[in-house]
């Protein structure tokens, strides 16, 4: 009996790496009728870090357009980002929202 030298030994996921881009959320506010636009510019100011003249230009893509795109993140980030959104605007009393969705592979958004 012989040992074999030269047996197939298969290979860890180690050997052969393979990553992938996590998938991405665009982040979105919606209009309403009753949140003022400089509340609207301070949050995106203090949660999308957007200086004066962007933050200014998507607020009125929201007002104007009904929503507006914040910015695009890997799903904790988009997620976390909507929830401190939805949370500072109730603690003001405004009702704006902020939403997600995801952007496809291959459509090019990213």
């Amino acid at each position: 009996m012989g040992i074999l030298i030269h047996e197939a030994v298969p290979q860890s996921v180690a050997d052969n790496p393979q990553t992938r881009k996590p998938p991405m959320y665009q982040v979105m506010l919606l209009n309403d009728d009753f949140t003022p636009m400089a509340f609207v510019v301070d949050i995106l100011h203090q949660y999308f870090q957007k200086s004066e003249p962007e933050a200014t230009r998507i607020m009125l893509a929201v007002h104007h357009e009904g929503r507006g795109i914040c910015g695009i993140y890997p799903f904790e980030i988009a997620e976390s980002k909507m929830y401190l959104v939805g949370q500072t605007s109730k603690k003001h009393g405004y009702p704006l929202k902020c939403t997600m969705e995801k952007i496809e592979a291959g459509n090019g958004s990213c």
